[in-house]
């Protein structure tokens, strides 16, 4: 055996002591080739801001109309200001260019002029009123006095009147062409509203809501009670004078909540009626059924104040004419009763209740003639 050479054998374990055992691997990798750039650090600002505000409290709602009533009675006094002192105005349409508005009688009509020129409708036809109707060509003439530029003009809620009487103006020169869409298009309108006639949806007999509050006022109706009280004089007087042994039932029965169509010779009879009624009649009356929501209302004002139902009245005293009043309240009996029962909701009730007899009180003045007694 030969024998291990004491060099050869410490260079033989130094080389494998040296030598790797295992193959190490670096544990991350580079997921990208970008170069490395370092952040830039910003300076801080050496002083601060100024504070937040403070915070402030909500407005209650008597702030609220307060400040509303104030922002209301700034536009009406720099209106007022306007009208005295009008400056000088920046375009065309704010200059008003008439100084004075007249009434004339002319062969044609009564026409208003504003200094020499006369007022026109939107078809561009002059407006011409029927020689007796004095009280309408007045109200147009003094709307058109209290305008202070043309630009109000273009607007329809500053003269109403003449909107009204310019609507039953293109209705009669649509007769006259033989053109009927317009009037049919109204009378269509009309008779939806038959069907759904605020005069004659009663309440239910039993209603869950009167008993506790009926308990507090000793004596009062309930609703349908009230309902058929201001109905029932209605009905009668158009069943006996406008349309005779016609039958108009209400639309709701006593314990229902599903409409009653009127019958097909109710209907029949109301829409031929309603075909031969002239120019002013007619677009007195759509507007105010568009306002009262009730087809017998409208009629019933219409026949007591319109000059071509003179003969059907006969001599009426002028303490128990059916007015703007009495239309008014049979046309809104059910809001008046919430509001009386649940309180009344400020800026909407009472200018709803004042616009329906503002509107009311256009279609009297619209239909009525020189033989009308004081309103």
């Amino acid at each position: 055996m030969e024998a291990v050479r004491p060099f050869q054998s410490l260079a033989h374990l130094s080389a494998r002591r040296i030598a790797p055992q295992h193959t190490f691997r670096p544990l991350c990798q580079c997921l990208h080739t970008s170069s490395q750039r370092p952040a830039t650090p910003l300076p801080h600002p050496t002083t601060p801001g100024p504070p937040p505000e403070p915070p402030t409290p909500a407005a209650s709602q008597a702030e609220d109309r307060v400040a509303r009533k104030r922002k209301q009675a700034e536009l009406l006094r720099k209106a007022q200001e306007i009208r005295t002192n009008p400056t000088k105005p920046k375009t065309v349409l704010q200059k008003r260019f008439w100084k004075d508005v007249t009434v004339k009688d002319t062969p044609d009509g009564l026409q208003v002029f504003l200094d020499s020129r006369p007022v026109r409708t939107p078809s561009k036809n002059i407006l011409t009123i029927p020689s007796t109707k004095h009280q309408l060509a007045t109200a147009i003439a003094l709307e058109w006095d209290l305008l202070v530029s043309v630009h109000q003009a273009l607007k329809t809620h500053y003269i109403p009147m003449t909107s009204l009487a310019a609507r039953a103006l293109d209705i009669q020169n649509a007769d006259a062409q033989g053109k009927t869409n317009t009037r049919e298009e109204i009378i269509k309108m009309l008779m939806r509203h038959l069907n759904t006639d605020t005069l004659l949806c009663w309440a239910p007999e039993k209603n869950i809501h009167d008993a506790p509050q009926l308990e507090h006022r000793e004596g009062s109706d309930s609703l349908r009670k009230l309902q058929i009280r201001v109905a029932q004089p209605i009905i009668a007087y158009l069943t006996t004078n406008v349309w005779p042994g016609v039958e108009i039932k209400p639309i709701l029965e006593p314990d229902s909540i599903l409409p009653v169509p009127q019958p097909e010779m109710t209907k029949d009879v109301i829409r031929g009626w309603l075909s031969s009624l002239p120019a002013f009649e007619l677009a007195g009356l759509e507007r105010a059924v568009l306002a009262g929501k009730s087809l017998l209302v409208g009629v019933r004002l219409l026949v007591e104040w319109s000059e071509e139902f003179a003969l059907l009245r006969g001599d009426t005293e002028e303490g128990k004419r059916f007015g703007i009043e009495e239309a008014a309240e049979a046309c809104s009996l059910e809001v008046r009763w919430q509001t009386g029962m649940w309180g009344e909701v400020e800026d909407t009730h009472d200018v709803e209740k004042e616009d329906v007899r503002r509107q009311l009180g256009s279609v009297i003045i619209l239909v009525s003639g020189n033989t009308q007694q004081g309103m």
